[in-house]
């Protein structure tokens, strides 16, 4: 008897195939690193890094989350979750032909997001909501009667 290879989904999110650079941290640990990601949903991201990462380890993520995923403005998020897999695979250490760097594989089930400010965002929208008018300003001391 054999057994068919039929695999069942278990994400809930629709998963996007982005890669975008993410900083991380580990909350409870002193490591911290750099990676990309290599698809990207609401509920998780799996990514490359060299960061030593331990599976089962919680994990904070900094990245630019796309439109997408936000259903709105691409934005800055900080993201917490678990670390669900570590892969140290010949696919993980193949990405760069040639690289010393060993980069490993790392999935991450998503818990809470924290939108960030964005500091590319056009502060003069905002600006132009306000009226600027000089006579409007607070008097100096040299015109104030006493």
């Amino acid at each position: 008897m054999t057994t068919s290879p039929v695999r069942v989904e278990r994400r809930v999110g629709q998963r996007f195939p982005y890669s975008l650079a993410l900083s991380l941290r580990q909350p409870l640990g002193s490591v911290e690193g750099v990676g990309f990601t290599q698809d990207l949903s609401s509920r998780g991201v799996f990514f490359f890094t060299d960061a030593a990462l331990t599976e089962g380890a919680e994990i904070e993520l900094t990245l630019r989350m796309p439109s997408e995923i936000t259903l709105g403005e691409s934005m800055p998020v900080r993201c917490r979750g678990r670390i669900l897999r570590v892969v140290r695979s010949s696919i993980a250490n193949n990405l760069r032909p040639g690289s010393a760097e060993t980069k490993i594989g790392v999935a991450v089930r998503l818990e809470c997001y924290e939108y960030l400010p964005d500091p590319s965002a056009d502060l003069t929208r905002v600006a132009s909501l306000h009226s600027h008018h000089e006579d409007e300003q607070f008097p100096s001391h040299s015109s104030v009667r006493s």
